[in-house]
């Protein structure tokens, strides 16, 4: 509909808040951006010194003895594993959900309590819990003298502890989601598939999955994402070897040229890639529905 007339001043006020809002959001991380363009004499702090990729091609050749590609790679595995646990895991929870079990009250408290738990606190909770593991371990192989319980070590790790403290992250978003997802799924696909002679399995792999399938890759980014960016629950739980945000941590008392800022622009970059990439795979699948005659919050 048409307005006539000009706006009132509360519009203006309440724009120039959200702008100011907005900036209070993203202005650090283009503030980041910027200053890691600058030229091989640059700061950490404004005015920039010359324009250039110099603080890039530093970073790629390394940051003395810190191994920053590693950990990159560390991090960038830990995220697809968290990824796919949390569609999974989400999925089929949401599933078991819809049917309904004994006990479901106390499973979905349990689970999103842990966003309401401090990050550092979960961390801190899980670290315990893998040493008390590692106590036990060493324990039976005093009692036992196995040779192979003799050269443990600890069960703490990017894949089992570290991986822990992060499902404990994504799982309740991505279980929240597919609450959204099936409170408004319409059971009439799944009435007629079985009609015309589908099993449960056949079902589920052609007519649900498919109908859900944009939900499943927001799951999918938002495991990705959370787990890339995590630092609070990975610090008392990730063993010997720090994923990118740690050693990105650590940098910042150890580093002062825009080197950081560079890395700090590298890893934002991942983020908004992936972000991209979910948002083209959900118009995709959008559009593929579409034609194949499903509506939208089907």
């Amino acid at each position: 509909m048409l307005r006539d007339g000009p706006r009132p001043l509360s519009f203006y006020l309440l724009a120039a808040f959200f702008g100011l809002f907005v900036l209070f959001l993203y202005g650090p991380t283009l503030t980041i951006l910027v200053l890691s363009f600058q030229g091989p004499q640059g700061g950490l702090t404004f005015p920039m010194n010359g324009v250039s990729t110099f603080w890039f091609s530093r970073l790629w050749a390394g940051l003395g003895v810190v191994d920053i590609w590693a950990a990159f790679r560390r991090s960038f595995a830990l995220g697809l594993v968290v990824m796919a646990l949390s569609v999974t895991l989400a999925f089929f929870a949401g599933l078991a959900f819809r049917k309904g079990f004994f006990g479901q009250g106390v499973v979905f408290y349990t689970a999103v309590a842990s966003l309401i738990v401090p990050s550092i606190v979960v961390s801190l909770g899980i670290g315990l819990e893998f040493r008390l593991l590692d106590d036990v371990v060493k324990a039976l192989a005093a009692a036992t003298g196995w040779g192979f319980l003799q050269d443990h070590g600890t069960l703490m790790g990017l894949f089992t502890s570290a991986l822990g403290a992060h499902l404990t992250w994504t799982l309740p978003f991505g279980l929240l989601i597919m609450f959204a997802v099936f409170n408004r799924f319409n059971r009439a696909y799944e009435e007629a598939a079985r009609d015309c002679g589908a099993t449960g399995p056949q079902t589920l792999v052609h007519v649900v999955v498919p109908i859900i399938l944009p939900s499943l890759v927001g799951v999918a980014l938002f495991g990705f994402t959370l787990s890339w960016d995590e630092l609070a629950r990975t610090s008392q739980a990730i063993g010997g070897r720090n994923t990118l945000p740690l050693e990105l941590q650590g940098l910042t008392t150890t580093v002062t040229t825009p080197e950081i800022y560079a890395l700090g622009t590298v890893t934002t970059g991942v983020s908004l890639a992936v972000i991209a990439l979910s948002f083209g795979a959900y118009l995709w699948l959008q559009r593929r529905r579409a034609r194949s005659g499903l509506m939208p919050g089907s």
